[in-house]
Formats: C-alpha cells, sequence, structure tokens
C-alpha cells in the first residue's frame, strides 16, 4: 500500500489547526489561567503576552500551556511551568483547569501544603512537584486522581504519614517520594498497584519492617525498583521478597535491618542491582548471588557478614536525569 504523501497529511492537519485557531478559550480557564499569572514572577509573565491563554489572532499561545479542543471550546490539557525560581504558594487556582493532564511545576520555590482541591483533577495523568520546598501533610484527595500514572512529589519537606489514598491510583506506575520527611510505616496497601513499577520512600524518616509491607501473596506485580534506603527499618529480609519476580533494583542501604539474607533473592531472575550496605546484617552471603546471570552490582560494606562475603561490581548511585520522566 502507497504511503500517504505529506501534501495529504496537510490536509488533515490545516483544518484541525484552523479550528483551534478558530475556537473561543473556555472562560474556566482563562480565568485560572490569569490568577496563576497575576501569581508568578516576573520570570514567567515576560513570556504570557495577552489574555488569551491559548493565543488570539494577535499573540501565540503561552509559553508552557497546551491546549485541545473540547467540543466548540479549546481547553487547558497541559501546564509545564518548571525551572523559572517560582516563589510562594502552591497556586490554588491550578485546580480550575479541570481538563489537565499533565501538571508540571518541579524545580521551583513553591511553599506551604499541596491544596486539598488538588483531588478535582481528575483526567491529570502526571504530577510532578520535584525539587520545591512544599510543606505538611499530602492531602488524602489525592487518591482521587483515579488517571495518575505519575507522581513526583521528592526534594521537598513534606511530612507526616504517607497516604494510604496513594493505593486508590489504578494507572499509577511511578510514586517518587524520596528526600522528606515522612514518618510512620510505609502503607502496605501500595501492594495492591498492579501497574506500579517504580516506588521510591529513600530519604526519610519511615519505620517498620518490609514483612509488613509484602504481606500478601501477590503483591507488587510489576514492581522493577524498590528503594527503601535511608530511613529506620527494622527486621530482617523476608523471604517473600523473592516473590517479587519482576524486581531488578533493591536498595536497603542505611536502615536497621538485621538477620540474614534469604538464599531465595539470588534466584529472582531480573535483579540487577542489590544494595544491602550500612545495616546490621549478619552470616553469609549466599553463593548462589555470585553466579547469578543478571547481577551487576551488590554492595555489603558496614554489615557483620562472615568472612569471605564479597562485593559484586563497583558501587555507584543511581541518579535519575531528567530524561526518564519524559513519557
Amino acid at each position: 500500500m502507497a504511503r500517504p504523501s505529506f501534501s495529504f497529511s496537510l490536509i488533515l492537519i490545516f483544518p484541525l489547526l484552523f479550528h483551534l485557531a478558530l475556537s473561543k478559550t473556555l472562560k474556566r480557564d482563562v480565568k485560572a489561567l490569569n490568577e496563576i499569572k497575576a501569581s508568578l514572577g516576573w520570570r514567567v509573565v515576560y513570556a504570557w503576552v495577552g489574555d488569551d491563554p491559548c493565543g488570539d489572532g494577535d499573540h501565540p499561545p503561552w509559553s508552557g500551556v497546551t491546549c485541545s479542543i473540547a467540543g466548540d471550546y479549546r481547553v487547558v490539557t497541559e501546564l509545564e511551568v518548571y525551572a523559572v525560581s517560582i516563589v510562594g504558594p502552591f497556586p490554588t487556582a491550578v485546580t480550575n483547569l479541570l481538563d489537565l493532564t499533565r501538571l508540571d511545576l518541579h524545580n521551583n520555590k513553591l511553599t506551604g501544603p499541596i491544596p486539598p482541591q488538588i483531588g478535582r483533577l481528575k483526567r491529570l495523568k502526571i504530577l510532578n512537584l520535584r525539587w520545591n520546598k512544599l510543606q505538611d501533610v499530602i492531602p488524602p484527595e489525592i487518591g482521587e486522581l483515579k488517571s495518575l500514572t505519575h507522581l513526583y512529589l521528592s526534594f521537598n519537606a513534606f511530612k507526616g504519614e504517607i497516604p494510604r489514598e496513594l493505593a486508590n491510583l489504578p494507572e499509577l506506575r511511578y510514586l517518587y517520594l524520596h528526600e522528606n520527611r515522612f514518618s510512620g510505616r510505609i502503607p502496605a496497601e501500595l501492594g495492591t498497584l498492579k501497574n506500579l513499577r517504580h516506588l521510591d520512600v529513600g530519604n526519610n524518616h519511615l519505620v517498620g519492617t518490609i514483612r509488613e509491607l509484602i504481606r500478601s501473596d501477590g503483591c507488587f506485580p510489576a514492581l522493577r525498583n524498590l528503594y527503601l534506603n535511608d530511613n529506620y527499618l527494622t527486621g530482617g529480609v523476608p523471604a517473600q521478597l523473592a516473590n517479587l519476580t519482576s524486581l531488578e533494583i533493591l536498595h536497603l542501604s542505611h536502615n536497621k535491618m538485621t538477620g540474614i539474607i534469604p538464599v531465595g533473592l539470588a534466584h529472582m531472575p531480573r535483579l540487577t542491582y542489590l544494595y544491602l550496605d550500612h545495616n546490621n546484617f549478619n552470616g553469609r552471603i549466599p553463593d548462589a548471588f555470585y553466579k547469578h546471570p543478571y547481577l551487576k552490582e551488590l554492595y555489603i560494606e558496614g554489615n557483620a557478614f562472615k568472612p569471605g562475603a564479597n562485593p559484586i561490581g563497583v558501587h555507584k548511585v543511581l541518579e535519575v536525569s531528567d530524561t526518564d520522566f519524559v513519557v
């Protein structure tokens, strides 16, 4: 079959662009974006020219604002305003943009709590607020974002317990909560998330045991990366952890864990990075770990293993770059 010509593609695209240009922007979204504009710093405002965030005949759409057609109107579906030194509280007017699918305000200087009105954004798929100065507890209303697939709240000052309501997000794939001040136990309910691939709660003040987290058969069926490092976890590594057969990275460094390392972990088929360092583990490292076909790094420093236990590979911190957030 012949491929469609470039000119035919243009015939299809131009009517869509023409319709987008002629459509009016929903007043609700115009009002919300202008309220946000009034509350932001000059770095953003200078690029937001005109009154219509989706653009008009004289001005282009505002930088970082993406609009789509919904019936006879244009609506704001994406808002990306990051790394521009926004100072002040979370702009509550954002929660009036009911058609948002992506909200990215990362790497600014936002302060205060996430407002409970965040639960109004039912279509939101990606929420990225990392690298701010946000505080207080995570509102339980965040569990109302049923379409959410990516949640980035790392590098803030959130406190209190990790809300169990996060287990109400059936599409959630990536959950980044590291470098905050969360306390209490990790909700075992997170194990019911069938699509969760990455869970990072490192560098907090969390307590409890892994056995409390991995307490039921079939939990975390899709989990690939589990970061529990730099907390106050106690107890041992339960044999049930080996049931997470999709796991590739297990990071337990810098906790207060004890006991031996079960040989079952050495038979996890995809395990590639295992960090056990700076705990109170003892006994021997099972020989099966040294025969694992994929294990690249096994870091064991700062424990009480018997002589003869050796690390595997050269330890390096696994950093996540901005490109890993592109979806």
